[in-house]
């Protein structure tokens, strides 16, 4: 039995977001029911693409079911609304305000107080810029994410994938599954605000650290880590390979695996906040050892050492490790045209298990 087995839920959202949460709840048991226009989620046109059907729409909307509703008709309104009384969960990522003026607002729950509704948006249903139409790419400029993403003295950059999303769909599936705990014990729902704004800002720890603690801004220092050295990419032979090295005792032995046991004691580098002042000398005593050396022997090396390491994988490379296929990271799920379709699901293993959806994403209208 999957955790969330029994569990009923309407989803109204489309792109990735809501699409995200919704597929993490289906990996784990629930009944999904995707309602989508006549012309379907925007993401099912949205490449790449193969065969006609889109990768993204296919990750994102995998163990669901498809229900075609054109909700301009007030016929189709009512449809909704009867189904929506019948579920555990609504889940919506209108702009605020539509889903309401649709008739499949939070006020379903005037006549289903156990109802769990759940709203993601750019910037939440209050507020200034509450209005405001909002990608990822916005909630990541606005968040401070972004200034504090990039090489010293270079310009913002934006993360390589849509965090703003995906971070705003996690948080609402774990804002789900925390309503579904409350209605256990009191037996009344819950109406849920999500917004990517406030999920990215509330993920940035480092950067909270040093605004709000030392009254300095969150300076952009590339691939090293703003406050703990060395803590980065480092050069070797062929490549590059990342070392992590948090506090004194892993210090010490980096210090006497490159052939400088000295430093350990040197004033320079005797705390990690004394490092990150050096950090280029640190910098360039370690690579003055990998440079010497291929990565794989690198990291062969620090490992035996005790000391966190990696060589930077493709994400190629990644999937065919053989941790990650030990793992179970990929799999691949019946499609309707595709036949077999690759998914990655829910992460989390319970009693050794992992959950994730039997089916793959449903063609428009399927069901």
């Amino acid at each position: 039995m999957k955790p969330l087995q029994g569990l009923k839920i309407l989803d109204l959202t489309r792109v990735m977001a809501g699409p995200f949460c919704t597929a993490l709840l289906a990996d784990l048991g629930a009944e999904v029911i995707k309602l989508e226009p006549p012309q379907g989620d925007d993401y099912r046109h949205i490449g790449p693409f193969v065969h006609g059907e889109s990768a993204l729409f296919t990750l994102m909307n995998r163990g669901k079911q498809s229900l075609v509703l054109d909700l301009k008709d007030p016929a189709a309104q009512a449809t909704a609304k009867a189904i929506a009384l019948q579920c555990d969960v609504v889940v919506e990522n209108f702009r605020p305000g539509v889903a309401s003026r649709l008739g499949l607002g939070p006020e379903l729950r005037d006549e289903n107080p156990a109802l769990i509704y759940a709203s993601i948006s750019g910037f939440g249903q209050s507020g200034p810029a509450a209005h405001l139409p909002a990608y990822d790419l916005v909630a990541q400029a606005m968040s401070g994410l972004m200034a504090a993403t990039g090489e010293d003295g270079g310009a913002p950059l934006t993360v390589g994938e849509s965090y703003g999303d995906l971070m705003a769909g996690l948080y609402a599936s774990w804002a789900i599954l925390a309503a579904l705990h409350k209605r256990s014990n009191s037996g009344v729902g819950s109406t849920l605000d999500v917004a990517m704004f406030d999920a990215l800002f509330s993920l940035l720890p480092t950067s909270h650290a040093v605004q709000f603690y030392t009254d300095a801004a969150p300076k952009r220092v590339g691939n090293r880590h703003p406050l703990s050295t060395p803590f980065g990419c480092f050069a070797t032979a062929d490549g590059q390979a990342v070392i992590a090295v948090l506090g004194d005792r892993q210090w010490s032995q980096l210090c006497t695996l490159i052939g400088h046991p000295e430093a350990a004691s040197d004033p320079r580098f005797v705390t990690d906040a004394a490092r990150t002042t050096h950090e280029p000398a640190v910098k360039s005593m370690i690579e003055t050892w990998s440079r010497m050396l291929p990565t794989d022997q690198v990291v062969t090396a620090l490992s035996a050492a005790g000391i966190p390491t990696a060589p930077i994988q493709t994400l190629e490379q990644a999937a065919n490790s053989p941790h990650a296929q030990a793992r179970g990271l990929v799999a691949e799920l019946p499609h309707s045209s595709l036949g077999q379709a690759k998914t990655v699901g829910q992460p989390v293993r319970f009693d050794g298990e992992k959950p994730i959806a039997t089916t793959s994403a449903p063609a428009l209208g399927a069901d």
